[in-house]
């Protein structure tokens, strides 16, 4: 049977309890067990998937095609594990679910209310599709105390009866502050955090303290003392210079060795942590760098491009390279502005997006990474953008567009309405926005003795898609006759994958989002690819 580890948050929000969640992950696959992890979010949405980068940040795609919480990302980075549309559930589509079977009458005329309907749809959402797995992780978003989560804590307080004390664990991570007025850690946040939870009914049996300094013993034993927790089982979690320290940090607190003297298990194995320490010293101690200009709408919000720096940072490390990146608003770029701000890079990026404001700026980019032979990578919507560049000025099609800007132009980019998958048509609409996108993991046909080809050493690839429009594949012979190559196709040669210059030493775009797939531990070939011509720039 599982043993489930449940992780709540308190004091204040973005503690990292994805990231604690992950790290874990890896420390106990190390030492010889199956993990899962999930992502239970608070919020009224059925899914991020029409949620605005500055709500949300990233929208992170699994492989069976979920638009799920940018923490599921953290999940496969550290863990190696590919996140199903299992692994990650909202109170929107709870509701959402709940409500569907009220009006089919499935309740039997009965009043439908938060308990028990409510908590059991999150319970059979917990123990749903866990097979062989030795432990699963489950995060609960929000902040304990928020009315927002409260259902999904009482669900897990229900939980932990339902399958007995011993198969569960909580977790709870909380803001240990540091006042420097006063020169000291305090503790009463957390006493009070701990207290909120406890008034649910739920005693946590780790705390993970948060923390820019270390925190004094005698600071960890009033924890323990007041929150009535083992003291071993308090826990330290400084402020890393970067994240990918953080399983090492975890090891040396004993949190893995504590989580398994909980439940009464010996290590199967020895934890296996060079991996890491190999990362870190490359990140933080390497002299050698490298500069990619990254240009989008929004580069200076923190999370909106998570699985692309951390991809590209990977690419860095295959490289044994610092990877610097110089984030260029779109919506700012003005095309006389574009040599003076790209003069200091040697690699341009254009990652995903949608909407007109700022393509201007992306193209005058991509024209001028074209025409200086500078290592360019399009992404998504950044593909899109090469395509609508090269058809306006090397094809002379001067109104080249796509249908999602502009109605009126000549649509080199259009909207997608069929493809298949799984052997099956699937149609396009345009009545909803939410989860209607091609989505997830999709084949692609790579042409022989294409850049394309020789990066990834295979004749066909999968990848994951997020994405309505599709570039014209209509023109596909007006375009490899002036030497843009489409060097990756669907299987049924109808969609358009990856287009690649004849006559430049670095040109892909690609319409899928590789960086979904990128690790720490086995970096994509195509970041690493791209980071390697940007070195020899």
């Amino acid at each position: 049977m599982a043993r489930y580890i449940f992780v709540t948050g308190g004091v204040v929000s973005s503690l990292g309890k994805g990231l604690s969640s992950a790290s874990l992950a890896y420390l106990l696959q190390s030492r010889g067990f199956k993990v899962r992890i999930r992502k239970l979010d608070p919020y009224l949405n059925v899914d991020p998937g029409t949620m605005s980068p500055f709500q949300h940040g990233e929208v992170f795609v699994t492989n069976d095609g979920a638009e799920t919480d940018l923490d599921l990302g953290h999940y496969e980075r550290f863990s190696g594990i590919s996140a199903k549309k299992s692994d990650n559930i909202t109170t929107g589509k709870i509701y959402n679910d709940v409500l569907k079977k009220e009006r089919k009458g499935k309740y039997l005329g009965k009043t439908v209310q938060v308990i028990p309907h409510i908590t059991d749809r999150i319970k059979e959402f917990i123990r749903n599709d866990v097979e062989k797995e030795d432990f699963v992780i489950c995060e609960i978003g929000g902040t304990v105390g928020d009315i927002e989560s409260l259902p999904f804590v009482e669900a897990i307080r229900q939980f932990s009866n339902d399958v007995g004390k011993k198969n569960t664990l909580f977790i709870h991570l909380t803001l240990v502050p540091f006042m420097k007025a006063s020169d000291e850690i305090k503790t009463k946040p957390t006493q009070h955090s701990v207290k909120e939870l406890r008034s649910i009914g739920i005693q946590p049996d780790i705390i993970i303290c948060r923390s820019e300094r270390s925190i004094p013993l005698e600071q960890r034993k009033k924890i323990s003392l007041f929150c009535n927790v083992d003291i071993k089982n308090v826990i330290q979690t400084v402020d890393v210079k970067t994240i990918y320290e953080a399983p090492i940090s975890f090891n040396n607190e004993k949190l893995d060795e504590q989580v398994l003297k909980y439940f009464k298990i010996k290590s199967k194995k020895k934890v296996n942590l060079d991996p890491w320490k190999k990362i870190t010293k490359i990140i933080l101690h390497t002299k050698n760098f490298v500069n990619i200009g990254i240009i989008g709408k929004y580069v200076n919000l923190k999370d909106a491009y998570k699985s692309l720096d951390e991809a590209l940072t990977h690419g860095g490390i295959y490289n044994n390279l610092k990877v610097n990146l110089i984030r260029i608003e779109s919506d700012k770029l003005k095309p006389s502005e574009v040599k003076n701000k790209l003069k200091n890079v040697s690699g341009i990026l254009i990652p995903g997006g949608f909407g007109k404001r700022g393509t201007e700026g992306k193209i005058a980019a991509i024209n001028y990474a074209r025409k200086n032979k500078i290592p360019f990578l399009g992404i998504c919507f950044g593909m899109q953008m090469a395509i609508i560049e090269f058809a306006r000025n090397t094809l002379k099609i001067k109104n080249a567009g796509s249908s999602e800007l502009d109605k009126k132009c000549f649509p080199v980019v259009g909207l997608l309405n069929e493809w298949n998958k799984n052997g099956k048509l699937v149609k396009g609409t345009n009545k909803e926005l939410g989860g209607t996108m091609r989505l997830g993991s999709y084949e692609a046909k790579l042409r022989h003795n294409s850049l394309i080809q020789k990066i990834y050493k295979s004749k066909s690839i999968y990848e994951r898609h997020r994405h309505r429009y599709e570039v014209n594949n209509n023109l596909k012979n007006k375009f490899e006759n002036k030497g843009m190559i489409f060097s990756g196709m669907s299987p049924d040669g109808k969609l358009p994958e990856i287009i690649e210059l004849k006559n430049h030493p670095w040109f892909i775009g690609v319409q899928y989002h590789p960086e979904f797939k990128s690790r720490p531990l086995s970096p994509h070939p195509l970041f690493s690819s791209f980071i390697k011509a940007a070195k020899f720039y």
